[in-house]
This record gives structure tokens, C-alpha cells and sequence, in this order.
């Protein structure tokens, strides 16, 4: 049975697969609108989600198929107490594939050891966020014409930034990577993410805590929001939730052909005057998370021998 929890579940190969399928579906929709009929995916959202939850809803109605679940865990029998290995047991007698986010790091992980349909890991705290990856990788390939021989940037919440630690890991499986973060000290990338996938595949990277020094080398920027919701102090989340701000006027050195990404929600660390901008990639990466969602579906359900 094959899930999705951590993007390394994949390989360069099937990456390159998905990206290819995802572009072949928004080429010919037509051709994948009935090719879920009969299936039904089940979205267990045990915290709260707009784009992921509505982008799996979409990807499965845009395949034909139907959508069964819950967008919070007090609308679940976790409020019972049921467990998330019971809870996928049961969930595996209703639906073909899963989509789960849960608050606890690793909660996916044990959903897919006791279900017998697959699952996928839509987020699962401040851990890992692999189908946002799958859009970033498809917003960068279709931008930029491919995944290599690249600097990409990191800036704002980088310690409790689950998108930033899943693209990270699946950037460092490309030749000519550079990365560069761009965070205030207390907001970090954890330094096992560091020594693990930087250091270990031997990645060039700088870290700094100014924006505008370092704009004028990147071919890609990745802003992300700072998370009141992970922070223990009230305090220091308002404290540090202004750090980056993306202004027109921070952009003046940057390259023309800079490409800009952020996974959304948006608070106020890009300004809305940078929406007109070419550069400005956000909004197109929804809509591409929704077709690599669409086809995350087809390869995981044919895997399971379910298509």
C-alpha cells in the first residue's frame, strides 16, 4: 500500500510523474473527468484548513469522483476520545483514500499503519506538509522550467514552518541547489533540518536575518506567514509576526525573472500591491496544488489497485 506522509516517500522519478500528469490534466481536463467515478475520498481535518481541505475537495469532484468528512476534530469522534489508528480502521471501511491534517506531529504516519486504503498527509503540525510541496515543486517546474541549479530563498517562520522543512527536503535531491534563510533568531530552521538535509547532501546555504542584502541572488522567494497558532507566548508572537514585510520597494534589486511564493494564508507579510506583479506566484500555486492533488489521487488509488 502505497501512502504519501513524507515527500522523500517519493522519488525524483515519481515527482517528475505527478508534475507530468498534473501538467497533461490542466492540458486536457476533459480526459480525467470521470476517472474517480465510484470513489470516494475521505478528508479528516482535525485542524482547520482552507485551501488544502477545499483543493482536495475540488481535485476529487474535478475527477468524478465523491468527498466524505469532517473540517474539525470536534465534528469527529476524537472528541470521544477515539483514537487515530481506530479512527483509520473505520475510515478504511467507508472510503477508497484519506486526506488527514491533525495538530500532532507523526498522527498521519499512524493513520496509514492501521488503514487498508492510503493515506495522505495533508499536515500534521509544525512537521511536514508534503501535497503543499507537490504544488510548490509544480508553481517552480512550470516558472522556471525545471527543479535544478537554483538559489531558493526561505524567509519568516522558518523553525515551525512545515512547508519550508517539506521543500527543503525535496529540493535536496537536485543538482545545483542553493538555499538561503532569511529568518529573525528566534525563528530559525531547527538545526536538525540543518544537519539532516543540508548538511548531509552537501547543500550550499547562508543564513541571515536581512531580506534586502541577499534579494538580488535568488530565483526564488519563499515568504511564509509567522504562525500564531504554533507560538506558547502571546508575547513573542507579537513580537515577531512583522519581521518581513515584501514591499514593492524591496523588490528593486531583485531579478526580473524572480519568482514569488508564499503557501498561504496571507497575513500582511507581502503586501497587496505586490498581487500585480509578474513575480508574484501565490495565487497560481493554489491552482496548481489542485491539479497535483488530482494527481497524487490517480497514482495512489491505482497503486492500491483501486483504478
Amino acid at each position: 500500500m502505497k501512502h504519501l506522509i513524507d515527500i522523500l516517500d517519493f522519488s525524483v522519478e515519481e515527482l517528475q510523474e505527478l508534475i507530468d500528469t498534473a501538467n497533461d490534466i490542466i492540458d486536457h481536463p476533459e480526459a480525467y473527468s470521470e476517472r474517480c467515478k465510484g470513489k470516494k475520498l475521505a478528508t479528516l481535518f482535525f485542524e482547520p484548513s482552507t485551501r488544502t481541505r477545499l483543493s482536495f475537495e475540488a481535485a476529487m469532484y474535478e475527477l468524478g469522483g465523491n468527498v466524505i468528512g469532517f473540517s474539525e476534530a470536534q465534528s469527529s469522534s476524537a472528541a470521544k476520545g477515539e483514537s487515530v489508528a481506530d479512527t483509520a480502521k473505520v475510515i478504511s471501511c467507508y472510503a477508497d483514500i484519506i486526506a488527514m491534517r491533525h495538530p500532532k506531529e507523526g498522527a498521519p504516519l499512524v493513520a496509514a499503519m492501521n488503514a487498508s486504503i492510503p493515506v495522505i498527509n495533508a499536515g500534521d503540525g509544525g512537521h511536514n506538509h508534503p501535497t503543499q510541496t507537490l504544488a510548490d515543486l509544480l508553481t517552480i517546474h512550470r516558472e522556471k522550467g525545471r527543479l535544478s541549479n537554483m538559489t531558493v530563498g526561505f524567509c519568516g517562520d522558518l523553525k515551525f514552518g512545515r512547508t519550508v522543512h517539506s521543500l527543503i527536503n525535496a529540493l535536496s535531491r537536485y543538482e545545483g541547489i542553493k538555499v538561503v534563510l532569511i529568518s529573525p533568531e528566534e525563528l530559525k530552521l531547527p538545526s536538525y533540518v540543518k544537519k539532516d538535509i543540508l548538511k548531509e547532501h552537501d547543500i550550499p546555504y547562508v543564513q541571515t536575518s536581512d531580506l534586502e542584502s541577499v534579494m538580488p541572488d535568488l530565483d526564488v522567494l519563499y515568504m511564509t506567514r509567522v504562525q500564531r497558532e504554533r507560538f506558547f507566548n502571546e508575547e513573542d508572537y507579537l513580537r515577531l509576526k512583522d519581521s518581513y514585510i515584501l514591499t514593492p520597494d524591496k523588490l528593486n534589486n531583485a531579478k526580473s525573472d524572480l519568482s514569488i511564493l508564499h503557501p498561504l494564508p496571507r497575513v500582511n507579510e507581502i503586501s497587496v500591491e505586490i498581487d500585480s506583479d509578474p513575480r508574484a506566484c501565490y495565487f497560481k500555486q493554489v491552482l496548481y496544488g489542485k491539479y497535483m492533488r488530482m494527481a497524487l489521487i490517480l497514482k495512489l488509488l491505482k497503486e492500491a489497485g483501486k483504478l
